[in-house]
This record gives structure tokens, sequence and C-alpha cells, in this order.
């Protein structure tokens, strides 16, 4: 698992774009109507959770439709799960 996951799902606006591509394929264009800031704004958002690799993308003609890879998701959700109990084991401790 890369950290690359973390540090794309830091930021409130790729973790909306995720919760938007879960619900099916959309294009840029789609996805940046949903904001007020800029499309290449939007598309640095998308290359970022295009190398974590939490989203896909295929050509259509001349537009790119973007959906969700839940695989590092769960990936990333196995390892938290893993390390839960550690980290209730020292917060007890700290109590």
């Amino acid at each position: 698992m890369s950290n690359a996951v973390f540090e794309a799902l830091a930021d409130s606006t790729r973790r909306r774009i995720l919760e938007l591509v879960a619900s099916g394929e959309r294009t840029a264009g789609e996805l940046a109507a949903e904001f007020s800031t800029s499309r290449p704004a939007v598309s640095r958002h998308l290359r970022v959770l295009r190398d974590a690799g939490l989203v896909v993308w295929r050509g259509e003609a001349q537009r790119r439709l973007y959906r969700l890879d839940i695989t590092p998701l769960a990936e990333a959700g196995a390892w938290i799960e893993r390390t839960r109990s550690n980290w209730s084991d020292r917060l007890d401790a700290v109590e």
C-alpha cells in the first residue's frame, strides 16, 4: 500500500471527487462543474487520484470518463483494521 493513497485522501476536494465517481463514470467537465475551482485545478486533483490508483479513466471519442478503483481503498481499509487494535491498546494505556 502506498502513502500516495492517504495523501490523496487528505484533501477534501479529492474525497468529494471520489464520492462523485463512486456513483458512476464522470467526465472531467462534469466533475469540474461540481466545484467552484477552475477546470485545471480539478484536472490536477484527478492526476493525484490517478497517480494514487484511486481513479482510472477510459477514452470515449474526445472524452475521458473517470471511475473509482476500489482496490487502493480496500487495501487502506485493511491496513487500518490491522492496526486498529494496536491503536486501541495504546490509547487504553494512556488513560
